[in-house]
């Protein structure tokens, strides 16, 4: 089965849109022979559908508490804030936000989902919601408001946002802080070549003609939340390979697609500065900044700290989708973030009526604007926001979540997904081709008993007893 089939299971019983079908019938037509053309043409027009409607009423004297992750970008903070105050002052309810590193969301919103108490909303990553379905409010209804108001949901977020056991809405897609390639123009056609390549092998030769120029690549292969795991998700699964089949039992890593994408890995690493083994998500950054590497992959966040600080730099950059490998189709993975309510939240209406406030375009419009195409918006209709074309350079990260496929691909998003990525499993396996110097078929038999201990088969059922 197909990516395309495998996300539209995620939307049985949801309506995506509405159809209008109009027909006029051949002696209708003639009877209006006479009529004027404008008054025709407006009486053939049909009328557009109405704007879903969706009314939560806040509890009076609500009090929201709101983890979420500290920002990379300061004027996501400030909007995020301002947007808040804004649904204070409308609702008379109060909202008290935490901020917190990014790899400190997910455990203490397990702490929060174990002991049944602390926040109420969370802004987690990835498989989060998965890991306790059963402690979080059903947000189908305002999933399915948002989804018909705004162009629709990007495809993967119907893989984030729906449980498959009970086929309804846990969590709300915000969006993706997504990762491009960020590289050096001038160096790049110092290289030999005009643009940047879009499929892998000439990616790898761009590489390795930069590093013959003297301008070296940089990607991190230590464990970065964001960076290692983008990357080598992207690689694996650009030449087939992946960690498990869609019936999320049945490991697939110790395979020949894999040990393909572990021996094209090696020919890049040779390309790249010393020290990627142990960089973390801030390294390839400063790197790039520094003039050090000539490209590597991040979000937009280089490119922004590049016009503050290092105007020649931002001036000679640009940025580009992630490559496409031997597959023939876009296979990226993206830092993934939504919004999730618990059900020990004692104001569930204002709760839900908050983030539907924030998705609204006079709010989620400005928010993103503001972080200049930072976080890649989940609903399709904000892919129409001036951010995305007013700088050119800003236009590759609007199409990162139509290319992008989800963490634990081919199998279910949940505990075992989470896990394997947590662990790094896949990072590791190919810090250890291109650094320990493994054998391909080695490396990933290796990661496949690492992946093992998360996917396990389910228990034999007892024979039925005889009569």
């Amino acid at each position: 089965m197909d990516e395309k089939k495998i996300l539209e299971q995620g939307q049985e019983g949801l309506s995506r849109r509405d159809f209008i079908k109009v027909g006029l019938a051949g002696a209708a037509v003639a009877g209006m022979a006479g009529t004027p053309l404008e008054a025709l043409a407006q009486k053939e027009k049909p009328k557009p559908a109405a704007p879903p409607v969706l009314e939560y009423k806040p509890e009076k004297g609500a009090v929201l508490r709101v983890l979420r992750w500290s920002v990379f970008v300061k004027s996501d903070q400030e909007y995020w804030d301002k947007n808040t105050k804004k649904w204070e002052e409308l609702t008379g309810c109060k909202v008290i936000t935490e901020y917190i590193s990014w790899e400190d969301v997910r455990s203490k919103a397990a702490m929060t989902a174990s002991v049944g108490a602390g926040h109420d909303i969370i802004l987690g990553w990835h498989d989060d919601p998965h890991l306790y379905p059963d402690k979080l409010v059903d947000v189908t209804d305002l999933a399915t408001y948002l989804d018909k108001k705004y162009g629709g949901w990007e495809p993967v977020c119907f893989k984030y946002g729906i449980h498959p056991r009970t086929k309804r809405w846990i969590c709300l897609p915000i969006g993706a802080p997504s990762m491009c390639m960020n590289y050096r123009i001038s160096w790049m056609k110092e290289a030999g070549f005009e643009k940047f390549p879009d499929k892998i092998p000439e990616f790898i030769k761009l590489s390795k003609a930069l590093k013959a120029k003297g301008h070296p690549t940089g990607h991190a292969l230590g464990k970065a939340v964001g960076d290692g795991n983008n990357t080598w998700h992207w690689w694996l699964w650009s030449f087939g390979g992946k960690v498990v089949e869609s019936d999320g039992v049945t490991l697939c890593l110790n395979k020949q697609e894999t040990w393909d994408a572990l021996e094209a890995a090696k020919e890049l690493y040779e390309t790249m500065i010393p020290g990627v083994a142990s960089w973390l998500d801030p390294h390839n950054n400063k790197a790039f900044l520094a003039g050090e590497i000539s490209l590597t992959g991040n979000g937009i966040s280089i490119y922004y700290a590049a016009k503050e600080k290092f105007p020649d730099i931002a001036n000679d950059m640009d940025h580009a989708n992630m490559p496409i490998g031997p597959v023939g189709k876009p296979t990226e993975l993206h830092l993934f973030n939504e919004a999730f309510i618990f059900k020990h939240c004692k104001f569930q209406q204002a709760a839900k009526h908050y983030l539907q406030f924030m998705f609204e375009e006079p709010q989620y419009g400005p928010w993103i604007e503001a972080m200049r195409g930072y976080v890649t918006p989940s609903l399709k209709h904000y892919k129409n926001l001036p951010v995305w074309t007013a700088d050119p350079k800003h236009t590759p990260f609007r199409d990162t979540l139509s290319r992008m496929l989800w963490n634990g691909y081919a199998g279910p998003i949940g505990a075992a997904s989470a896990a394997t990525m947590a662990e790094y499993v896949v990072v590791d396996m190919f810090n250890d081709v291109c650094v320990g110097g493994k054998s391909p078929k080695a490396a990933a038999a290796a990661a496949q008993d690492r992946a093992a201990r998360f996917y396990k088969a389910p228990a034999p059922k007892p024979p039925a007893k005889k009569a």
